[in-house]
């Protein structure tokens, strides 16, 4: 038996039980296709082999990642799609630094594609589950697709290893994890599963992946802990802290750290609210409050609110999560950060109805942004592309433009009108929207767009245009939360 993992500094009996666990773990000689010539364990190489199961956003990341710390890596998917753009080193979404990593590490050979999970499993000492969990009707996380590949590469793993769950699951899914492919292993328990969330910001997935802020590993052995220092020896080295904890909290940390930061972004827009009732300036104010140590500035932006495939997701289903286990403060408190988030959706539609004089049908509206943030081109749950429909619904003739995510929306929202610049979308348009705060959009010149406008009225709500510049171009600016 492996030794159980403790938190806490092991008293003098755990220690003898560690060392002789070890030594059990040192002597034993796993058979099978994982096995190398030669005899050595697989999971006592100096440098651990890693898989990654799944190659959507995470999974890909992740793998050319781990790539380029050095670590051999076989990714695998069931997409058949997925796979041929990868292995040409496309990345079939857009995020920065990324392809030139993918490219570089198919060509050294550090990274390879696979569909089989045979050779996943005889390949791997750490297998890295990196498959999506969606929220269903009522919010809460869809596990179908971790069980579904646990299941699959369970039969294949015949010698000592680990399997490491990166996805976001409610709490209490990483034992269920265990439970079920040891049962259908050949190995039985001497796989092991561990829990290490992440913590990747889209724009700043590269940087996250291999200068992370933080490490969670949540494991039940020592054994566990030890395999994944080896696997981030690289960013552990460079200073990263490295957090050991059990299973239970590793799940909790990630859904903890988006309903935090959920809940400081709505803070902020209902504060942007007040200071639209009153005349005060939402911008000084967060430029006060940031100031004091307990608060910090970042994040205290207000806006249209926050989309994404993370956030709305995870606070979803943590709120599923609390209500379940009884714990209503919670859940009602994530009910309240998700209803502020959507009702900025709505006040901004308010807001483009009444710069128009009260009725959008028949308005020509130009959209500035419809990814969900910035050097992104994921629209799910988009802020941006969810007003744009909105107008669209009352009747305004919404022509929109995006720097990378226009092929993604085309496909979203086929009814809108796209447009190939800036300039084109703002043709005629009684009014303009900034909706993502791309770079682009700060760097337009306000002379120069009011002479193709047919009204020149902007409304910022990303609160990031220079708004003097802009009224003295001859613009009527609205900003959220600001005179």
């Amino acid at each position: 038996m492996r030794a159980p993992f403790t938190p806490a500094r092991p008293t003098e009996r755990e220690q003898v039980q560690m060392s002789a666990a070890d030594n059990a773990r040192h002597t034993s000689q796993p058979t099978g296709s994982g096995t190398p010539p030669g005899g050595e364990v697989p999971s006592r190489r100096a440098r651990p082999r890693v898989t990654v199961v799944g190659t959507g956003y995470l999974g890909l990341t992740h793998a050319v990642c781990m790539a380029d710390m050095g670590h051999e890596v076989l990714a695998i998917d069931v997409d058949e799609t997925k796979i041929a753009k990868a292995v040409t080193g496309e990345a079939p979404f857009f995020e920065p630094g990324l392809e030139p990593l993918l490219r570089k590490n198919l060509d050294n050979g550090k990274l390879r594609f696979t569909r089989s999970f045979a050779e996943v499993g005889a390949f791997g000492d750490v297998h890295f589950v990196c498959v999506g969990t969606p929220s269903d009707a009522e919010g809460r996380a869809d596990l179908s697709y971790v069980f579904t590949a646990v299941a699959a590469l369970a039969p294949h793993l015949a010698s000592e290893c680990l399997i490491v769950g990166k996805s976001t699951v409610p709490v209490g899914t990483a034992r269920q994890v265990m439970a079920a492919v040891r049962a259908k292993a050949p190995a039985g328990d001497r796989v092991d599963v561990a829990w290490n969330p992440e913590f990747l910001r889209e724009g700043f997935a590269v940087r996250d992946s291999l200068a992370p802020d933080r490490l969670v590993f949540g494991v039940a052995s020592e054994y566990a802990a030890d395999l994944l220092r080896r696997v981030y020896a690289a960013p552990i080295a460079a200073g990263t802290p490295a957090l050991v904890m059990d299973l239970e909290t590793a799940e909790i940390v990630k859904v903890a750290a988006n309903a935090f930061l959920a809940t400081k972004i709505s803070f902020i827009n209902v504060m942007a609210e007040l200071c639209e009732a009153t005349g005060a300036d939402v911008i000084r104010l967060a430029e006060a409050l940031g100031y004091d140590e307990r608060i910090g500035r970042r994040f205290l932006s207000p806006g249209l609110g926050f989309g994404g495939g993370c956030l709305p997701k995870d606070i979803r289903a943590l709120c599923a999560t609390a209500s379940g286990l009884g714990v209503g403060s919670l859940a009602t408190l994530l009910r309240t950060v998700d209803v502020i988030n959507m009702d900025r959706r709505r006040r901004v539609a308010a807001l483009a109805r009444e710069a128009v004089g009260g009725d959008l049908a028949g308005k020509r509206v130009a959209v500035l942004g419809v990814a969900f943030k910035p050097d992104s081109d994921d629209i799910r749950d988009s802020p941006g592309l969810d007003v744009s429909g909105r107008l669209a619904r009352e009747g305004a003739a919404v022509s929109v433009h995006d720097p990378v995510a226009m092929p993604n929306a085309r496909i979203s929202r086929p009814d809108l009108r796209y447009a190939d610049s800036v300039s084109e979308a703002a043709t005629g348009a009684d009014l303009v929207l900034h909706l993502t705060e791309w770079s682009d959009y700060q760097a337009i010149d306000p002379a120069a767009l009011a002479k193709v406008v047919s009204r020149p009225v902007v409304i910022d709500a990303r609160c990031a245009l220079d708004a003097r510049l802009w009224r003295h171009a001859g613009w009527t600016v609205h900003i959220l939360g600001r005179p």
